[in-house]
């Protein structure tokens, strides 16, 4: 299933694949790289952030989104994806009404969220403005993380 996630054509994805998931974690979000795990982020902090991405030795589904909804199983090794600014990649969202362009954050569950003033931004929303449901996938546009005014 290429480019089910990393959607950027002009460079390889840095990978993380030497790690177990701390639990039944979503491909999709956003994880801490640890010494040992990856663990669910649920904010930006001074933590070495990650994209979990999905299940692929599993084999391919019938849908092309099935398994970025099946989530890892707690001590399986975990693929994360190291991110750069510009790379193109689909994340989960939380519920909430996304315009083209907008600051995002990491929020509850490693799901995206609309930055609020002090939030430190991580990403920018890249298709049509739509209002979507907790968990829903979006294209985003990796920032160079900086805190909004």
């Amino acid at each position: 299933m290429p480019n089910a996630i990393f959607r950027s054509t002009n460079v390889e994805p840095r990978t993380i694949s030497d790690r177990t998931v701390s639990g039944a974690l979503l491909p999709c979000t956003a994880v801490s790289i640890g010494a040992t795990q990856l663990t669910q982020a649920t904010a930006v902090s001074a933590t070495n952030l990650a994209l979990l991405g999905p299940r692929d030795f599993y084999g391919l589904s019938t849908a092309s989104t099935e398994v970025l909804k099946t989530p890892y199983v707690s001590g399986e090794t975990g693929i994360a994806y190291k991110l750069r600014p510009d790379d193109l990649v689909v994340w989960a969202m939380a519920a909430g009404t996304y315009t083209y362009g907008q600051e995002l954050t990491v929020a509850a569950s490693g799901r995206l969220a609309a930055a609020a003033a002090t939030n430190i931004v991580v990403a920018f929303y890249d298709q049509a403005g739509a209002t979507l449901s907790a968990g829903d996938l979006a294209d985003v546009c990796v920032a160079n993380f900086y805190t909004k005014a």
